[in-house]
C-alpha cells in the first residue's frame, strides 16, 4: 500500500503528476470521459502496476494517450481513412483501433500481444495539460477495479484504488460520463469494438459508410469487450418498468425511480449520470440487494448506456 495524494487542477498539480508518471509511478487523471489510471506506456514493469492495481486480465488491451495526432501517428500506422475521422473528431471521446507501428516503444502488456495499438487524444484541458507535461504516451483505462463501476470524479478513483496508486489529479465531473467510443480500423471493413461517448453514426456518417460490429467477450480486440464489465455488487435487472420487492429503481423518462438517469430522457445526461447512478444505487442496495433500471433508447449515446447496463447485469464467473 502507498499514500495516494491528491493533487489539484493547477500548474504545481499538474508538474507533480507528470513527475510521478516519469518516475515509473501510477497517476489518475480526468478526460472527457471517464477517470483514466495512467502509466508511461513505453516501461513494461509501470504498465504491469497498472494490471495489478486493477486487477484486470492481461488478455484486455490498453488504450494508448497522446496530445495529439502526430504523437498518435508514432504509434500507429494511419491510412487517409484514419486521419479523417481523427480529424474530424480529436481531440475527444474516439479511440482508434490502427495497426501497431514496427519500433513504436511502447510496452507489449499495453496491446496484449496484439498487432494492432488503441489510441486517443483526449479534449480534456487537464488530461491534455499532464500528456504535454510528461512528454510520452500515457496507458490509461479507467480508474477502477477490474470489472467494477467506472469512476467519474476524484472521489470515485479513491474509493477503488487508494492505497494502490500515487497520486489522483483531481478535475472535477466527467462532462461525457461514459468512456470512449473505440472503431477498429486496421481491416477494410470499419467496425465498432465498444459503443461509446460518441454516437456510431456520426462515425457512419463521417466515413459515409455503415460501420459493423466485432470484437469478442473471449478474446477481446480492445478494451472494455469482457461480457461481465462495469458491475456493481449488487445484482442488475434490466428493462424494468416498476421496482420488484427489494429492488432499487433507477428511472429514466418516463419511469420514475428511487434514482434516475434522467427526468426528461435526455441521452447526454444519462450518459453522464450512469456511472455515479450505478455508484449510489450500489451503496443503497448492498451487497445482497437488487438494482433495477428503466429501459433507455438504443440510440445514439443510448447504445453506449445500454452496452454498459448489459454489462453489468451479465453473469460473473
Amino acid at each position: 500500500m502507498e499514500l495516494t495524494e491528491t493533487l489539484a487542477a493547477t500548474d504545481a498539480g499538474v508538474a507533480r503528476a507528470a513527475a510521478l508518471l516519469r518516475a515509473g509511478r501510477l497517476v489518475a487523471f480526468p478526460t472527457e470521459t471517464v477517470y483514466g489510471l495512467g502509466g508511461d506506456a513505453r516501461r513494461d514493469e509501470t504498465v504491469a502496476r497498472i494490471f495489478e492495481a486493477k486487477g484486470r486480465p492481461r488478455f484486455n488491451p490498453l488504450i494508448v494517450h497522446v496530445p495529439s495526432l502526430g504523437e498518435a501517428e508514432k504509434v500507429a500506422l494511419f491510412d487517409d481513412r484514419a486521419r479523417a475521422v481523427a480529424g474530424a473528431f480529436w481531440p475527444g471521446p474516439l479511440t482508434l483501433v490502427l495497426p501497431l507501428r514496427p519500433g513504436a516503444g511502447l510496452s507489449p502488456l499495453v496491446t496484449a500481444g496484439l498487432g494492432t495499438v488503441a489510441v486517443r487524444v483526449p479534449a480534456h484541458p487537464l488530461a491534455r495539460a499532464l500528456l504535454q507535461a510528461f512528454g510520452g504516451p500515457l496507458a490509461a483505462p479507467s480508474a477502477n477495479p477490474s470489472g467494477r463501476v467506472s469512476p467519474t470524479r476524484a472521489v470515485h478513483v479513491l474509493a477503488g484504488l487508494q492505497g494502490r496508486v500515487a497520486a489522483v489529479l483531481d478535475g472535477g465531473a466527467c462532462e461525457v460520463g461514459v468512456e470512449s467510443t473505440i472503431l477498429g480500423l486496421a481491416e477494410e471493413e470499419p467496425r465498432l469494438l465498444r459503443p461509446g461517448g460518441l454516437p456510431v453514426e456520426a462515425l457512419e456518417a463521417a466515413l459515409r459508410q455503415p460501420i459493423a460490429s466485432g470484437g469478442s467477450a473471449e478474446r477481446p480486440s480492445a478494451p472494455g469487450q469482457l461480457a461481465s464489465h462495469y458491475a456493481p455488487a449488487a445484482a442488475v435487472r434490466l428493462n424494468a418498468h416498476a421496482a420488484e420487492t427489494g429492488e432499487i429503481l433507477v428511472g429514466f423518462d418516463p419511469v420514475r425511480g428511487d434514482l434516475t438517469l434522467s427526468e426528461t430522457g435526455d441521452l447526454v445526461e444519462a450518459a453522464a449520470a450512469l456511472f455515479h447512478a450505478l455508484r449510489e444505487a450500489d451503496a443503497l442496495a448492498g451487497p445482497q440487494g437488487r438494482i433495477a433500471f428503466a429501459p433507455v433508447p438504443e440510440t445514439g449515446l443510448g447504445r453506449a448506456i445500454n452496452d454498459r447496463l448489459r454489462r453489468a447485469a451479465a453473469p460473473r464467473g
